[in-house]
């Protein structure tokens, strides 16, 4: 029977105790599981690096809610994209990146995989055409984030799909930022999502993961499927039964919480666009933002962050520090709002780069909070801006 998101978020992966009729599946902490003769498993369990009952459940929960054939959690976000990645390039591939992503998806791919033979491209994510000039013949996978971190461009996740097809390669979304409520890449074309479960996924800023999702499909002569989790056994980054109970429980109140936190973010949205202090308000849910009209046709909603431009670096870090609700610190997605310098804290390790991202850029999280206590605070930080003569001169 086919239901709908918070229907299957609920209850995908999620039944019931079949011993002792708990509502809510035990946590099964433990690391190894009795056999009843030589290599005669009981539910195909052995080691809990190579499955867990927990960690199956919210593998199976996170599948449905993307409409995948199957899915793997991973101890964090990049361990997801790190076991993704091996399990896919080898030695001499190229791979094409959307750029304005995550600092730390960059640092994995140039100075890691790097060493590993694997070459990069970066491109802009909104133009179709730069990313077909970026491919080349050994050209394996492309790697794109939208809505993008920490701009917020959007771009054609099918333009994007038959690129990467047309060249036989992956293409793989960070879905991140959207979650499976608002944005199913898998059913634009893509063929691997990513996310960091840290984020709205967990939900409540309490759990480290990460998740892959791969759609019912081959490379290489071999099942997604099988070679993400070979990769997942064989590398052993995988989710702990507690991580997994945690981001499972998260799950299930996905939908309740993106609703209030894109409600919350438009409300701050329009507020910054009237604010003489700010010089430019990022949120696809403004219909003066570029991508505004795609982002309507390829989510069901803006999501929650809104990154704003203040014309200088010295009244956007000054706006960072003054926040007292909007806490300084790196993340996003927890039911708390979250105010990012991304510059110098979670895209430090690509500045003076191409990929930096601007160091006149505050990305905010907005939580799930009363809306009228975020704008006072947000209101107060400005003040503090204006009051040391932050503001650029030309505002």
């Amino acid at each position: 029977m086919s239901t709908g998101f918070n229907t299957t978020a609920v209850h995908a992966g999620q039944e019931p105790d079949p011993l002792t009729g708990a509502v809510i599946p035990p946590i099964y902490q433990t690391s190894t599981f009795v056999q009843d003769g030589i290599n005669v498993l009981r539910g195909g369990h052995e080691y809990s690096r190579g499955s867990n009952p927990t960690r199956g459940g919210f593998e199976a929960q996170i599948a449905a809610l993307e409409g995948g054939a199957a899915g793997f959690a991973f101890a964090s976000g990049i361990a997801a994209e790190d076991a993704l990645l091996h399990a896919v390039l080898g030695p001499g591939d190229h791979v094409v990146l959307g750029g304005d992503g995550y600092g730390g998806t960059n640092r994995l791919i140039n100075q890691v995989l790097g060493r590993w033979g694997v070459s990069n491209t970066p491109v802009e994510i909104t133009d179709p055409a730069a990313v077909a000039a970026a491919v080349r013949e050994n050209t394996a996978l492309l790697w794109l984030e939208t809505p993008s971190n920490p701009r917020l461009a959007i771009a054609d996740i099918r333009a994007w799909a038959r690129v990467a097809h047309d060249a036989e390669a992956l293409l793989v979304v960070d879905n991140t930022f959207a979650t499976p409520f608002l944005q199913r890449p898998l059913d634009l074309g893509a063929d691997v999502v990513v996310h960091s479960a840290t984020k709205y996924i967990g939900g409540h800023s309490d759990v480290l993961g990460g998740v892959v999702v791969v759609a019912d499909r081959a490379f290489r002569g071999q099942a997604l499927a099988e070679a993400v989790g070979f990769q997942q056994f064989a590398g052993g980054a995988v989710a702990g039964p507690q991580d997994s109970y945690l981001a499972a429980r998260g799950l299930k109140t996905l939908g309740l919480r993106m609703e209030r936190h894109q409600q919350n973010a438009a409300t701050v949205a329009q507020w910054a666009s009237t604010a003489d202090s700010i010089t430019e308000v990022l949120y696809p849910g403004l219909v003066t933002h570029p991508g505004h009209e795609l982002a309507r046709e390829q989510m069901s909603g803006f999501g929650g962050i809104v990154s704003l431009r203040f014309g200088s670096e010295r009244a956007a870090r000054t706006f960072a520090e003054s926040t007292r609700l909007f806490a300084l610190s790196v993340s996003l997605g927890g039911v708390e709002s979250l105010a990012c310098y991304c510059s110098e804290m979670t895209h430090a390790s690509v500045k003076g780069t191409p990929l930096a991202a601007p160091t006149d850029l505050v990305r905010l999280s907005v939580g799930i909070e009363d809306a009228a206590d975020l704008l006072a605070d947000l209101e107060a930080a400005l003040a503090t801006v204006r009051a040391v003569g932050a503001v650029p001169t030309a505002v």
